[in-house]
């Protein structure tokens, strides 16, 4: 059995290692799978899915059940929050350890020791008191919660085709995110990336993300057409950095599974890292908006794999201990750019 401690560092460590620009390649697939006719096929889809998860960690999902108009109307109501005003922004600031509200320039990775190039807003529905516009952007409440609730639906179906793989029973992560809880704590993040002037010289140090993996159980990616950049790096392709690109696409949700699971089920499902470059000499220097639902277990809910291989943690520690390395590590990482 492993203890935390070794858990944390050694995820840590792995992380700071991957700072590096490696290399491109179009070689490998990011898997479509598609969930309509859910309850009929649920075993097909399940065996796709984990195929998909066990072996790069990411995969797209089609006919997810998200209408279009309804994401490109959640992509609206981002527009319309990051246009505001720094001054009104600041008014539904960040709440430090509660993950909700807005920030801008203060999210810094490990592997690159250097603040990621985005503002976020970030829903978190127990912690919202005070966090929303609602004195200039009357819709913009309703619209979120709905998206965001549309969101949990989607991961949840996912997360139950996970939960008959690893012999839990099927509304075992249902009951282990529950939007109706003081505990809970997943979150809807609408992140937008700055747009870089034309005369800017490129900066190969300098990331829209840098290399990470997620905390949570399974994230949902929603990106917009035309607007690049995503890249992954499977654990099979992390020592030689070699990174696959994700081509944007409007009717896809982009997944991948976070560093919870990958705990949840005695590392049968991997983490893998992600990153977002900024645009090259050629490529389009426009803003970038994306919208990401972290699927993270209520703070009271006990994780423990069905083989048990890692101690049994509360989710509630577990963030808190990953965060706490996270930033110390990278606090040591910029300590080590800014010597150099």
């Amino acid at each position: 059995m492993h203890d935390n401690t070794t858990y944390s560092l050694a995820e840590l460590d792995r992380e700071t290692r991957m700072g590096g620009a490696g290399t491109e390649t179009g070689s490998r697939e990011i898997r479509r799978i598609d969930l309509g006719d859910f309850e009929n096929r649920k075993a097909e889809i399940a065996d796709e899915l984990w195929a998909a998860a066990t072996d790069i960690g990411f995969f797209q999902l089609v006919h997810h059940g998200i209408e279009q108009d309804l994401v490109d109307a959640a992509f609206a109501n981002a527009e319309d929050f990051f246009a505001l005003s720094g001054h009104l922004k600041a008014r539904h600031a960040l709440k430090k350890g509660l993950n909700s509200g807005w920030e801008s320039m203060t999210q810094v990775r490990p592997s690159i020791g250097t603040p990621d190039q985005k503002e976020s807003y970030q829903l978190t529905r127990p912690h919202m008191d005070g966090l929303w516009p609602d004195d200039v952007l009357p819709h913009f409440r309703p619209r979120v919660l709905e998206f965001e609730a549309r969101c949990r639906e989607v991961a949840m179906r996912v997360l139950s085709c996970f939960a008959d793989k690893l012999g839990f029973d099927s509304d075992f992560f249902a009951r282990a995110h529950d939007p109706a809880s003081a505990q809970y704590q997943s979150t809807l993040r609408l992140l937008h990336y700055f747009a870089l002037p034309a005369d800017a010289e490129f900066d190969p140090d300098v990331w829209r993300a840098g290399a990470h993996t997620d905390f949570d159980c399974l994230t949902l990616l929603f990106q917009r057409d035309g607007q690049g950049g995503l890249q992954v790096c499977p654990g099979k392709e992390a020592e030689a950095q070699e990174w696959t690109p994700v081509v944007p696409s409007a009717e896809v949700i982009t997944c991948n599974i976070g560093d919870m699971l990958t705990r949840w089920s005695d590392d049968r499902l991997p983490s893998n890292f992600h990153r977002v470059k900024s645009p090259g000499p050629d490529d389009d220097r426009g803003a970038r908006y994306s919208i990401a639902f972290f699927a993270q277990a209520d703070r009271d809910v006990v994780i423990e794999g069905p083989e048990g291989r890692y101690p049994p943690i509360t989710a509630e520690r577990y963030i808190q201990e990953r965060i706490a390395a996270n930033f110390a590590q990278a606090g040591r990482a910029q300590a080590n750019s800014t010597q150099k």
